[in-house]
């Protein structure tokens, strides 16, 4: 799985191959978060994607190969777009802004964190590899850094790795569990400023259990 995502990711793409690909990940993120990947087709992926079945097999082979390229974007947006957590940062300044990208990302991507949710409840078949190398070098540089806050009297001693699992479980809750967000909170659905409030408070919640003021 590891390899699929590093050489999906070295692929040369014009915009024509961008723009497909884009539209044909959006519509296997809806097939895949709605049927599995047991139950999904790339026959319904062509029609939600509004494209001949022979494009979406141009681009991928079969639907184990857009499987893995719907699970490697997750993963690199995620290793990319949260990696605000370095030694060298401002503890409060790097978990705030961690907290609130992983926030917004709830509220954007909701189907993309659900589809990874589903991946691991299920064992991670397809992520077994991304995990036990990757993922861990990845997450051992987080524990590091926070570490070395610790070490310089920036915030309290607490375990870092378990300061990781409650935010992702936090702020990752308000995509997973949606329908139970939007039942307990009386609502149809959260607007703009119900996320601010839940970045906020989330912040708050967490600077505080770490002793940074």
């Amino acid at each position: 799985m590891t390899d699929i995502i590093k050489n999906r990711r070295k692929e040369p793409a014009g915009r024509i191959r961008q723009k497909n690909q884009g539209v044909i990940l959006a519509a296997a993120e809806e097939e895949f978060l709605t049927y599995g990947f047991k139950g999904a087709s790339m026959k319904r992926v062509a029609e939600r994607a509004d494209l001949p079945r022979a494009n979406i097999h141009y681009y991928y082979k079969n639907k184990l190969d857009l499987y893995a390229a719907v699970l490697g974007d997750i993963v690199e947006i995620w290793n990319t777009t949260f990696d605000t957590i370095r030694a060298e940062d401002d503890p409060k300044q790097a978990l705030t802004a961690y907290i609130r990208a992983k926030v917004m990302y709830s509220k954007t991507n909701p189907a993309a964190s659900r589809i990874f949710a589903s991946e691991i409840i299920h064992g991670a078949p397809h992520l077994s590899e991304y995990l036990k190398t990757d993922f861990r070098e990845w997450i051992g540089r987080k524990v590091e850094a926070i570490q070395s806050w610790i070490d310089q009297g920036k915030m309290d001693p607490i375990d870092p790795i378990h300061l990781l699992f409650f935010i992702w479980g936090s702020t990752q809750h308000y995509a997973d569990f949606g329908v139970q967000v939007l039942a307990a909170m009386n609502k149809e659905q959260l607007d703009d400023e119900d996320f601010e409030r839940i970045a906020d408070n989330l912040v708050r919640m967490v600077l505080k259990g770490c002793g940074i003021s």
